[in-house]
């Protein structure tokens, strides 16, 4: 079963939905003819191609296909029409590649060399000369069907055997979509003619979804859609370095089942629309428009960002290519008054939706964009994109009939709160500050445990050694290890979570799976030397431990969980075990303090989650339904202890965010927003200051980024980062460390295979001179204790001191001295004013030498001293075009002498002979200005061209003059020639008459 809709609303202004049964078997890829919309083929599990002659939506379509071929090869799995023939299609079997001529329906025109595993993906060259596939078996083949049966170029280039998608992009280079050596979402681009290695790559995540390709052949632009991402991301693609460049990045609110581009000839090319996506969601279709912002739109075609496109004629039937023809698709204008008259066929759907589930199809293979820069996407979907840079939109909407609940929605967004922090920016800082050179790391710590820990001073790693070793660095000693063995704290059992204490810098805390947790003091200035004996060793739990945490305000107190069901909690001063929690059903897989800590968040494997009053009680006194996956959960307390967020999964393994409200977690989740679909589970780092919560995962190479609000909509998403290969853990510093200068708001490390990096998020601002205080507020001093253990158990409640973050030597923004406002336009006097002809050209003047440069200012080469030879380059062509300034510049200050002259001259006019005044009148230009001009104080000829040849050149557009002082060159030329003529004449007269 098919469902059509069609591009535009029908005539009553709604989007009808009709549906085809086509095949009695799941319909596994279709294709629209390119050169005919009404067209669709269909290929199925019960071994048939079908081909359809679609009517409008609104009309009963066809119960019988027009023509159905019978390829014999068992379960289809592929279709593609050929980009310039008519009637010729590339049908995949499971191993099998043929090409049929729908006009010849007994057998097919080729069969391609079968493949050794599955068939994944197919693309026709543009040209269509070349037919690229994809397969199972990890293969690259590149095949010339009217020459041979076998490929031309063949290569095992694919690192990981599940799916892939393959598009023909510029030139001679493909490009391939699918997952490498650890199962990480990549995109490679490969040159055809050879394919042993690719041109370059992209790394995007360790999510599970397959990653749909469209690309536009006119302008190189490329759309990767992940299938359940909300995300959709562009790119440029070159022929030349860097190859794949990121144009934008558009965060969707609904995850994304299927993607496809409407036509060209369907854009609305008056509003500047280049690019039109269709997002398949499970229950609508989502358009996201792409606009360029132009003056003039709607009234003007703006040519530069539309190159001819590919008409909809064919360029020669199947039995012409099959013979050797090679004719193109001829090209049309997108121009609303050029454009080929649309036939009936023309305005049948050009797109559908697939009813069924667990479909290959790719909705689209085409696209239509421009390479002019591009305004972020927004999409037209009941809940509007929260995108940060989210500026353009659709003029009607996709959806049909959206319900009140929705419209609701959708103004609420619309007029709800924005994040201040939404273009929040995070990068890796230099390389300096990296430690490098990282071997023998632990890959494989359990779900429950970050990773690695860090405090301001030093980094724990544990390492895949045995007897369960833990690497420290010192922060302040970053660099390149050595080759040699380093000095390791020896835990004797293999790590399952660590954790500094958050009062005592030296102090690191060590689960193994021995059920026992060590205490080590690391000594001041980091190891020397491998330490084997804990300070203290704290038993009591009878199996292996999940995840230990440290009080937030209370010394010495520690929170352990472990597979014996029960929550345990130490006075690691002592060594002894003072609290013993009960209640959970299953494994435990996190637990969190509240700001305050005086209860203890738990989030269980059960599906619950619980809080405790470790003082008051041994059980649960609230307990409320957890997400509805089982594969791994986090929790934190949000907006300051009256939320709890838990990040996990539903039931359909996508990963979520909820939020519940402390008061009444029985009441459920209050809110919720999905992610993405990927493995690992996310870790929130949530900082109370900003009220933001950044999240990533082990494996993951994006780092996302919400504020928390305690209003609908509760979560407001920032931009996210995006590092550069899979990071195995990210871990937050005290605030302390941030930057307030650079108005970094957050400040981490995050560990890769080989490397710990710094990792800073800043919040772009202009007067960052300032103290910018409404980011900073006064911010808890958490590496201090508020009380001691004792304290806190006998009933005792504290809170840190807070402190600001302000330098001396900064003001505060909201103290800043306010900016007088500057006037944008002048006056209407100042327009309506009528100016004299020597006002008018004095002010031409100035415009010109300001253009050309201040002459006073001394040039840039004459700073220059002593020069390394590895500049040169650089500095010859400054001083190219510093040549060129010397001359505009001298020729300025002839004008300027030429315009106090001619000044001086104008009395003396009504005395110049009548011929000579009458060329002064037909040229606009005296004999003195035009000697001024050119430079010359005799009328010599040859001196007079020499002059004109010299300026003229240098004031080249192309070397960058001016076309105007072109013009006034030629003009004085033209004056002084005229004058030779007169005084030419005259000498004639007077030589006739002696």
């Amino acid at each position: 079963m098919l469902g059509l809709s069609s591009v535009k609303p029908g005539s009553d202004g709604h989007w009808t939905v009709s549906q085809i049964s086509c095949h009695s078997d799941l319909v596994t890829d279709m294709d629209f003819s390119p050169f005919d919309d009404s067209l669709l083929g269909t290929c199925s599990g019960d071994e048939t191609v079908k081909l359809w002659r679609l009517c409008d939506p609104e009309l009963e379509q066809p119960s019988e296909p027009e023509l159905t071929l019978h390829p014999g090869q068992g379960k289809l799995e592929l279709l593609l029409f050929h980009p310039t023939s008519s009637g010729l299609l590339a049908v995949g079997a499971t191993k099998s590649l043929l090409i049929w001529d729908t006009s010849r329906q007994d057998a097919p025109l080729a069969a391609l060399e079968q493949h050794s595993d599955q068939l994944q993906s197919l693309s026709w060259k543009q040209d269509g000369s070349l037919l690229a596939s994809t397969c199972k078996d990890k293969m690259l083949r590149v095949f010339d069907p009217r020459a041979q049966l076998t490929p031309v170029q063949s290569a095992k280039s694919l690192q990981n055997n599940k799916d892939s998608r393959i598009l023909w992009a510029k030139d001679d280079l493909l490009l391939t979509t699918g997952f490498d050596m650890m199962r990480c979402r990549e995109a490679r681009l490969w040159d055809s003619r050879k394919l042993s290695s690719s041109v370059t790559s992209l790394s995007l995540g360790s999510s599970s979804g397959m990653l749909i390709p469209l690309l536009d052949d006119d302008t190189g632009l490329l759309i990767l859609a992940g299938m359940g991402d909300t995300v959709v991301d562009c790119y440029e693609v070159s022929p030349f370095e860097p190859f794949l460049s990121q144009v934008s990045h558009c965060l969707t609110d609904i995850s994304t089942r299927g993607v496809a581009m409407v036509p060209k000839l369907a854009l609305d090319v008056m509003s500047c629309e280049v690019m039109r996506l269709l997002q398949l969601c499970d229950s609508c279709i989502v358009p996201i428009s792409y606009q360029v912002p132009r003056k003039h739109t709607g009234q003007e075609f703006h040519a530069d960002l539309y190159p001819d496109t590919v008409g909809t004629t064919p360029a020669m039937s199947a039995d012409e290519w099959w013979q050797g023809g090679n004719k193109q698709v001829e090209k049309v204008s997108l121009h609303p008054d050029k454009r080929p008259k649309a036939s009936p066929a023309s305005r049948m759907p050009a797109k559908k939706e697939q009813a069924s589930r667990g479909s290959k199809e790719d909705p689209a293979r085409g696209c239509s964009t421009s390479s002019s820069p591009l305004t972020t996407p927004s999409s037209s979907s009941a809940a509007p994109s929260r995108s940060p840079s989210s500026t353009s939109g659709l003029s009607s909407g996709f959806l049909p009939s959206p319900s009140p609940s929705q419209s609701a929605k959708a103004i609420q967004n619309l007029l709800g709160p924005t994040s201040k922090f939404r273009h929040i920016q995070g990068s890796v800082t230099h390389r300096d500050t990296h430690i490098t050179n990282l071997r023998g790391l632990n890959l494989t710590t359990p779900g429950e445990c970050d990773g690695f820990c860090v405090n301001s001073k030093r980094v724990a790693v544990p390492l895949a050694i045995s007897g369960g070793q833990i690497a420290i660095f010192e922060r302040s000693q970053p660099g390149r290890l050595p080759d040699s063995d380093l000095p390791t704290i020896q835990n004797s059992v293999n790590v399952v979570d660590l954790c500094w204490d958050p009062f005592d810098t030296r102090c690191l805390a060590v689960a193994g799976d021995d059920a026992k947790i060590r205490l080590w003091q690391v000594p001041e200035g980091g190891l020397s030397e491998t330490l084997t004996e804990p300070e203290i060793i704290l038993q009591g739990h009878l199996e292996k431990i999940y995840s230990i945490k440290f009080h937030p305000l209370a010394s010495g107190l520690l929170v352990s969980s472990s597979y014996d069901l029960t929550v345990r909690m130490w006075n690691v001063e002592t060594g002894e075990q003072v609290k013993l929690l009960t209640g959970h059903q299953d494994q435990v897989f996190c637990m969190a303090w509240s700001p305050d800590g005086k209860l203890l968040a738990s989030v269980c494997k059960d599906g619950k989650v619980r809080i405790y009053d470790p003082r008051k009680s041994t059980t649960p006194v609230q307990e409320g339904p957890g997400p509805d996956g089982h594969r791994g959960a986090r929790v934190v307390w949000v907006c300051d202890g009256r939320y709890l967020l838990v990040s996990g999964f539903d039931s359909c393994s996508e990963r979520m965010l909820y939020l519940y409200s402390a008061d009444s977690l029985s009441s459920g989740i209050i809110s919720s927003t999905s992610v993405d679909i990927s493995p690992s589970t996310l870790i929130p780092f949530y900082d109370p200051d900003t009220s933001l919560v950044i999240l990533t995962a082990k494996g993951d190479t994006r780092v996302l980024i919400y504020e928390v609000i305690p209003e609908d909509p509760y979560f407001v998403e920032c931009s996210s980062f995006s590092s550069s290969e899979p990071h195995k853990g990210l871990a937050f510093l005290p605030k302390s460390e941030c930057n307030v200068r650079e108005v970094e708001v957050a400040a981490g490390l995050m560990l890769t295979k080989t490397a710990i990096e710094p990792v800073v998020f800043r919040v772009p601002r202009v007067k960052k001179e300032f103290f910018q205080d409404d980011v900073y507020p006064d911010t808890a001093v958490c590496w201090e204790a508020a009380l001691t253990s004792s304290a806190w158990l006998s009933g005792s409640n504290g809170q840190h001191r807070k402190i600001s973050l302000k330098p001396d030597d900064m003001t505060p923004v909201s103290e800043a001295p306010k900016e007088a406002p500057v006037r944008k336009y002048m006056p209407s006097s100042f327009y309506l004013e009528e100016k004299t002809d020597e006002q008018k050209k004095e002010e031409l003047l100035s415009a010109m030498v300001a253009k050309l440069g201040n002459m006073d200012e001394p040039l840039p080469q004459e700073s220059f001293q002593g020069v390394d030879e590895d500049e040169w380059a650089k500095y010859l062509v400054q001083v190219i075009v510093m040549g060129v300034q010397v001359v505009g510049r001298a020729f300025a200050r002839a004008l300027q002498q030429e315009f106090a002259a001619s000044q001086a001259a104008a009395q003396a006019r009504s005395r110049a002979g009548q011929q000579s005044a009458a060329a002064s009148s037909i040229t606009g230009m005296s004999l003195q200005e035009a000697q001024q001009i050119l430079n010359v104080s005799a009328l010599n000829p040859e001196e007079i061209q020499k002059s004109y040849e010299h300026l003229f050149k240098v004031n080249d557009k192309s070397v960058g003059g001016s076309f105007y002082l072109q013009s006034k060159v030629v003009r004085a030329k033209e004056r002084l020639e005229e004058e030779l003529s007169i005084q030419k004449t005259d000498e004639t007269q007077k030589n006739t008459e002696t």
